[in-house]
């Protein structure tokens, strides 16, 4: 009798000692239980800091705490994302990332903490949206289709306007280039609303551009847009031919915005992340908001946006040391 008791009494120990142990796991509080940072590792008031703030108010609302846009500008983007990349991977930290994510150290060259591991370094979340990009002209060139531009370009040295070095606007030029047997002469800016302006005052006459920037500068006529550099035309501009339908085959370019957590996010984080991600972008009050910055909704799972990141880098790293595209 005394070996059973001691045996009920050990098995009771055991148990009450295992569900000590698990008690702490048991207890982890369900994700999220603190407020989450999306970092936009540009300035404020471009599309992706506007893109960001839309998302991080319907997070905020579904999800039940803080959402906050850490803006962290500098070389291109590269720095905010290598600050993500350095981040906790517990899915407080992430990066609404543009597509020159993929490129710019390429550009740049960057070596040390100022750098990311683009293909390994983050976990992806959502890739959020698609915009194609778009030659858009001043009315005072007289262009009214891109024909007009190219043969203008082969008589005298034709200024194009993009939003910086190594950009995907400028990769666009320089294959149009080559394409077209041109030499547009590249002006890089420090971002998309200088470069418009210059482009509106008629200081340079073209400029290669997502259609959100340019877009009420349309109906009156203060800019051309000229052609897409889309596979089809775009639903926001149909009226606009595709440069595949004008000839010059292969010179696809579109621009995205994608979601990214670092490396080691756990897959029931990315989980929650993505599925509201989702959600958010079917929204009736969401896809507006996004038509006005030129951009379509695109979502689904983890994987579009990591195979979108790897075509980029693959494709775009290629024509950029072809090119000999570098950093001013």
């Amino acid at each position: 009798m005394m070996n059973i008791a001691r045996r009920h009494a050990l098995a009771l120990g055991l148990g009450l000692a295992a569900a000590t142990l698990a008690a702490p796991s048991l207890a982890q509080p369900s994700y999220p239980s603190k407020p989450i940072t999306i970092v936009v590792a540009y300035p404020a008031g471009g599309d992706t800091d506007a893109l960001a703030r839309v998302f991080a108010e319907k997070l905020q609302s579904r999800m039940g705490q803080p959402v906050v846009v850490d803006n962290k500008p500098g070389a291109s983007g590269v720095i905010g994302s290598a600050f993500v990349s350095k981040a906790a991977p517990d899915g407080y930290t992430l990066l609404l990332a543009p597509s020159t994510f993929a490129i710019a150290q390429f550009v740049l060259k960057t070596t040390g903490s100022n750098s990311y591991d683009v293909l390994g370094g983050f976990t992806p979340i959502i890739e959020a949206d698609r915009l194609p990009l778009f030659l858009v002209a001043s009315p005072s060139t007289g262009f009214k289709t891109f024909k007009d531009a190219v043969d203008a370009a082969k008589t005298k040295e034709l200024p194009y306007a993009s939003p910086g070095t190594g950009s995907p606007m400028h990769i666009l030029g320089e294959m149009v280039n080559k394409a077209a047997g041109t030499k547009m002469m590249h002006v890089p800016y420090r971002g998309v609303a200088p470069a418009v302006n210059d482009v509106l005052g008629g200081q340079v006459p073209m400029t290669y551009i997502t259609l959100g920037p340019v877009a009420p500068y349309l109906p009156d006529n203060k800019l051309r847009v000229l052609a897409a550099a889309s596979e089809s035309r775009s639903p926001l501009a149909p009226n606009v031919p595709t440069l595949g339908e004008l000839g010059y085959k292969g010179l696809v370019v579109d621009a995205w915005h994608g979601l990214f957590a670092p490396k080691g996010t756990p897959a029931e984080v990315v989980k929650v992340l993505n599925g509201h991600m989702n959600e958010i972008l079917k929204m009736p009050d969401v896809q507006p908001r996004m038509t006005v910055l030129g951009a379509t909704p695109t979502g689904g799972a983890p994987d579009v946006l990591s195979k979108t990141v790897a075509a980029d880098y693959q494709r775009f790293g290629k024509i950029i040391k072809d090119f000999g595209i570098q950093a001013d």
